[in-house]
Parts: structure tokens; sequence; C-alpha cells
């Protein structure tokens, strides 16, 4: 079924106080939502880079790069503009705070990190975590890891093996988050909250 909500937009914040106007985060949302930002300043780093712009007397410059978009065309293109901007933790010059710290381990090795590699994994785990979510919405008889994988198109492949790690990992997540629960069964269920 083709999604006829087209409410969605990709909006950015901007510093006025360069010329041109530099952005500094990205988002997606409806309604109101791009000036929520300005009207609740909070203590994440944009809320902070928010308050230094105003009491330097500058202005924050709130711009609709896309609108009459779907959730899902609106989700897309955020993730795709945080990937090629970057954000500041990772080299790149967005205060979005989209992936946690716990993604970054440590390595033995010397890596080369790809801009925007971070927030790419953190929004593609969102999206199959909310596919996943609304596949067991539709079936509230619960569905089996072995259904995810193959109606989600999510095999693993493991030297010619299925064994649907991909899945399981995601499911586990969700789990942890208490979202879903494991029936007897072996079957997955949303979680009923009381």
């Amino acid at each position: 079924m083709e999604n006829t909500d087209h409410s969605f937009y990709v909006y950015a914040l901007k510093d006025g106080r360069k010329n041109p106007a530099q952005i500094f985060y990205i988002g997606k949302g409806t309604g109101t939502r791009k000036d929520d930002h300005l009207l609740n300043v909070d203590d994440t780093n944009k809320g902070i880079f928010i308050r230094e712009i105003i009491q330097t007397g500058g202005e924050v410059i709130v711009s609709i790069l896309v609108d009459n978009l779907t959730e899902v065309q609106a989700l897309t293109l955020e993730a795709e503009l945080i990937s090629a901007f970057g954000t500041e933790k990772n080299g790149g010059i967005l205060k979005n705070s989209v992936t946690p710290k716990s993604f970054i381990i440590p390595s033995k090795q010397p890596l080369n990190l790809p801009v925007g590699m971070y927030e790419l994994a953190t929004i593609g785990l969102k999206f199959i975590k909310k596919a996943m979510l609304e596949f067991l919405a539709a079936n509230p008889d619960g569905i089996k890891n072995a259904d995810f994988a193959r109606y989600l198109n999510l095999h693993s492949d493991n030297a010619g093996k299925q064994k649907d790690y991909l899945t399981y990992s995601v499911l586990g997540i969700l789990m942890r988050e208490n979202k879903i629960k494991k029936e007897v069964n072996g079957k997955y269920k949303i979680r009923k909250l009381n």
C-alpha cells in the first residue's frame, strides 16, 4: 500500500552570523517541528550552539530544504544529508547527535573512517528496527526469526550456510529495549505495556 501522507519535510538550522549562513543541524519533521529547536532550547551541543548564536546577536535561520515528502522519503534524505555533512564528533560540521558513543570502538590497528559512516549505520539500524516492529504489529500472533530474514530479505551468508545473524541481532536489541518479547514457541511479539 502506497503511503499518501506527504506532510514531512527535511530542514536545516543555519548560523546566520556567517555569510553565506552555515548549516549546523539537519532534521526531518512535520508541522512546526523545524521551529521547536528555537522555542525549547535544550542542553545538547545543538542547543548550546543556538544559545551562543542568539547571545552574540546572531540569527538562527530555519530553512526547509525539501517538503511534500513521505516519512520514508524524509528519513532517507535526512540520513543522506547527515552522512554527507558528517557530525562534529566524526569530523563533520553538524551538531546532530545521531551516533551513540558506544559505536566508536578503538582498534589495535589504524583504520580509515569515512565521514558519515557511523550516522549511516545508526540510521540504517533504525530503519531495520522500524520495519521489524511494523511487521510484528501486522502479525500479532508473532513471527519467527526465519520469517524476518526471509520477508525482509536479510538472510546472512556464512560460507553458504544461512544463519540469519543480522535479524537475530536486531531482535536482541529490540528485546533489550523492552519493545518485544520471545515466546516459548520461538515467535517474537510486541511487548504490551501495562
